[in-house]
């Protein structure tokens, strides 16, 4: 079993987590302002990614350049893309991840406080939920087994147009209730600041 192999029934079963669905996470989301460049990047690439309509085209133009552009203007994280994140096979917490980000400035390796799980998908949000989340239950094992707990580890599943934020705060498991769209990427790169600030 990895991540991918995840539904929502194994994370409440097998976690015994608390699945919380009723709140919006960010109800006040601070001002950012989109560079340029990112704004004319996304103008031009959106309508290709979705004229392609693949997982891997959404991810290489629309979420990959907005999480870069994102690290490069926030110098105390770290981003990660694609990389294998095996913690715990045994409980199937073991594949590649999309997009890692870790509170650290070490780019070479990766290194706790892990504080954001971005996983893409094609257009499934529902099932991108449960994968991202055993990628968050991974991240929390991950920052106490390195003595770098933190209380709250996020996720978000997107389309590319669509984004959805998660929260794992000990076993309450919480589920935005708001889907955030490409149209509006400073609301998107806002609610990461925030967290990677945070």
């Amino acid at each position: 079993m990895s991540y991918s192999d995840f539904i929502l029934d194994d994370l409440k079963d097998r976690f015994q987590l608390n699945f919380i669905e009723d709140k919006q996470l960010f109800p006040e989301i601070p001002d950012y302002e989109v560079p340029m460049e990112l704004t004319t990047i996304l103008r031009e690439f959106v309508p290709l990614a979705l004229a392609i309509d693949t997982e891997k085209a959404r991810s290489e133009l629309i979420v990959a350049p907005l999480l870069a552009k994102l690290k490069l203007s926030l110098k105390e994280i770290s981003l990660f893309s694609g990389i294998e994140f095996n913690v715990d096979a045994e409980a199937g917490l073991s594949d590649r991840c999309d997009f890692i980000i870790s509170k650290s400035r070490e780019q070479y390796r990766l290194d706790a406080p892990i504080l954001v799980m971005v996983e893409a998908k094609n257009d499934n949000i529902k099932k991108g939920i449960a994968q991202c989340g055993a990628e968050m239950i991974a991240a929390q094992r991950f920052n106490a087994e390195k003595n770098n707990e933190i209380k709250t580890v996020y996720g978000c599943v997107t389309t590319g147009s669509l984004w959805r934020f998660l929260k794992l705060t000990g076993k309450n498991f919480h589920i935005d209730t708001i889907e955030y769209h490409i149209q509006i990427p400073e609301k998107i790169m806002a609610i990461i600041a925030l967290i990677a600030v945070g």
